[in-house]
C-alpha cells in the first residue's frame, strides 16, 4: 500500500486513475490544479506522484522541476495528452521517472505503477555494503551516493539505477529494451525515448564532456554499454 498523488484536473479521468490505483490497495488522494497539489505536499510524504501536464494555474513541467529541486527520489509518472516524441523527451529530462500518454490503458496504468514502487521499495532497503569504484566513477550502492573525480553528483532514483545497472555489468551492451526491462521492469515496444533521455541526463552530470562520451557509450544499432575510455 502506499500513499499517491494524483495531479489531474479532469474529473473523469482522475476517478478513473484513482480508482484502478485503489484495486491495486494504493491510497490516493486526487488534485485539480498546482496550488492543491502544493498543499498537499506539504501536509503528507507521498510515495508516488501521478502528474498531467497541462494544468489550470501552470505547467506541470515547472512544477516537476520544483519537486526535483527537493526531493530526487520521488517517483513521477506523467500522464498527459502531450504525445509527441518531443513531448515526452521535454517530461523525461525534467525529471519525470515515466511517462504515458492518454489515451491510456487502465493495466498498462497499473503495471507502469508497480514498476516505479517497485524499484523505490528495492531503493529503500538497506544492501549490502558494495562500492563500485571504475576510472573517475565511485558508486556507492549502500548509500545511493555518486561521485566522479571527487565531486559529489545528484541524481534521480532513476537515473541512480540506470547508471549502477550499468556500472555493474562493464563493456556488456544492453539494447534498449533490455535496459527498459532490467531498469524500469517493462517491456513496452515503441518507449526507447524513456532510455535515450536518461542516458542523455546521466551523461550531462557525470560526463565532463557529455557531447564526447568517455564513461557511457553509445553503440550505434545496438544501445549502450559503461566502458570507460581512457582518462575517462
Amino acid at each position: 500500500m502506499a500513499d499517491v498523488l494524483v495531479i489531474e484536473d479532469q474529473a473523469d479521468i482522475a476517478n478513473l486513475v484513482r480508482l484502478h490505483l485503489e484495486m491495486l490497495g494504493h491510497r490516493v488522494q486526487c488534485c485539480g490544479t498546482l496550488a492543491d497539489a502544493r498543499k498537499a505536499r506539504r501536509e503528507r510524504d507521498w510515495v508516488l506522484m501521478v502528474l498531467d501536464l497541462s494544468l489550470p494555474d501552470g505547467d506541470g513541467l515547472e512544477f516537476c522541476r520544483e519537486v526535483r529541486e527537493s526531493d530526487a527520489s520521488l517517483p513521477i509518472l506523467m500522464l498527459t495528452a502531450r504525445g509527441t516524441e518531443h513531448d515526452r523527451v521535454r517530461g523525461l529530462e525534467t525529471g519525470a521517472d515515466d511517462y504515458l500518454t492518454k489515451p491510456f490503458g487502465v493495466l498498462e496504468l497499473q503495471a507502469r505503477v508497480r514498476a516505479l514502487l517497485r524499484r523505490a521499495a528495492l531503493a529503500a532497503r538497506e544492501p549490502e555494503e558494495e562500492i563500485v569504484e571504475i576510472a573517475s566513477l565511485r558508486l556507492d550502492l549502500a548509500r545511493r551516493a555518486i561521485s566522479v573525480a571527487g565531486r559529489e553528483v545528484d541524481l534521480t532514483a532513476t537515473e541512480f539505477d540506470l547508471l549502477a545497472f550499468l556500472a555493474r555489468h562493464p563493456g556488456v551492451v544492453f539494447s534498449r529494451q533490455q535496459l527498459l526491462s532490467g531498469v524500469w521492469g517493462y517491456h513496452y515496444d515503441g518507449y526507447e525515448h524513456t532510455v535515450n533521455s536518461h542516458i542523455n541526463r546521466l551523461r550531462g552530470k557525470v560526463e565532463a564532456d557529455p557531447a564526447a562520451p568517455r564513461l557511457i557509450r553509445t553503440v550505434w544499432g545496438v544501445g549502450y554499454k559503461f566502458e570507460p575510455k581512457e582518462g575517462g
